[in-house]
Formats: C-alpha cells, sequence, structure tokens
C-alpha cells in the first residue's frame, strides 16, 4: 500500500499541506485566537486553493497582529490599503476588511456566549463528529450543521462564512473529522 492509499489524498499534493494534515487537520480546537484565525483563513480561501493560503499564513498573522481580536476590532477599513500592500495575504479588499467587523462580531459572540470556542462547538453539540468515510468522494462540501454555523454567524455579522467554509472551517478545528478511515491521522 503506498503512502497515497493511507492519507487522505487532498494533502498529498505539496509538502506543506501533508504538513499540515498531519500536524492540525482536524485535531479539536478550543482557542478563541486559533479559531479566529482559521475563520480569516477559510474565509480567505474561498475560490482559491488551500496551498495558497498555507503560502501566506505568516504573511496573514504578520497583517492581523497574530490574530489579536481586540486590536483587529479598532481596525476599519482605512486600515486595509496598508495591510495589501505591506503584506503577503491575498489581496481582495473586501476580505481583508472582513476579519476587522468579524473581530467585533466574535466580541460580541464572546460577551453572549463567554467565548467563539461556546458559539461555535455548540453546533456539534460540544464533541467532534466522525464520520467515516472510506473516499475523498464521500466527504461532502457542507452539512446542516454548517448551513446553521452559516446562518448563525451571518446573523450576527460576520462575513465570508457561508455554508461551505463553515464545513471547512469545521473539519480544520476539529468540529468534525473528515479523516479517511485508513488515514493513520484518523
Amino acid at each position: 500500500m503506498t503512502t497515497h492509499d493511507t492519507t487522505c489524498a487532498w494533502a498529498m499534493n505539496h509538502p506543506l499541506e501533508r504538513e499540515y494534515h498531519d500536524a492540525e487537520w482536524g485535531k479539536p480546537v478550543h482557542d478563541d485566537q486559533t479559531l479566529f484565525e482559521f475563520l480569516t483563513l477559510e474565509g480567505a480561501q474561498a475560490g482559491l486553493s488551500w496551498i495558497t493560503i498555507l503560502r501566506k499564513r505568516e504573511g496573514y498573522r504578520q497583517a492581523f497582529e497574530n490574530y489579536d481580536i481586540a486590536k483587529l476590532a479598532q481596525y476599519d477599513e482605512s486600515h486595509v490599503e496598508a495591510i495589501i500592500a505591506g503584506y503577503d495575504v491575498v489581496k481582495h479588499r473586501g476580505k481583508i476588511a472582513s476579519v476587522f467587523s468579524n473581530a467585533r462580531a466574535t466580541l460580541a459572540l464572546q460577551a453572549e456566549f463567554g467565548s467563539l470556542d461556546a458559539a461555535l462547538w455548540q453546533f456539534v453539540n460540544g464533541q467532534p463528529q466522525v464520520n467515516h468515510w472510506t473516499e475523498m468522494s464521500q466527504v461532502p462540501v457542507s452539512t446542516e450543521a454548517s448551513k446553521a454555523m452559516s446562518k448563525f454567524l451571518k446573523k450576527r455579522g460576520f462575513k465570508f462564512v457561508g455554508e461551505t467554509i463553515c464545513y471547512s472551517f469545521m473539519q480544520a478545528m476539529g468540529l468534525v473529522n473528515d479523516h479517511l478511515d485508513n488515514c493513520p491521522k484518523k
């Protein structure tokens, strides 16, 4: 059996993807700063490949104050041009501006729920949903839970949080475990 047969196929195209798959993807995360980072990265990825975002991940950390939510909540659209000019991020004004409005929305969620973690993990009743897929073609792009999360976040002012983005976020942050059954990281 080759490595390709035992690891989730999407992670086999580039060493950065493999490293991310093996070290992070699908492991439950409860840290608000990391959850906010991945809401940002998954939103930035919309329409692009994940490898593009992984390559720019350090640029995002630099541009967005290592995801200091309180600091980012103070920013507004006047910061967008400086980020475009000075950092290795996706040069999409709407996606960049959404980080600031999403930070403000996150502060409101933290006030309401006690943490971003509590607000987001409610969609899986606080426990990772472990799926049992044998082929990548079986993995959905969205679910009822990701649709509910998307609706919840949009209602509270978040942007770039569609149902597919939310499902990718849920996979990345371990709310769902979509490693294939024969993947060693299952």
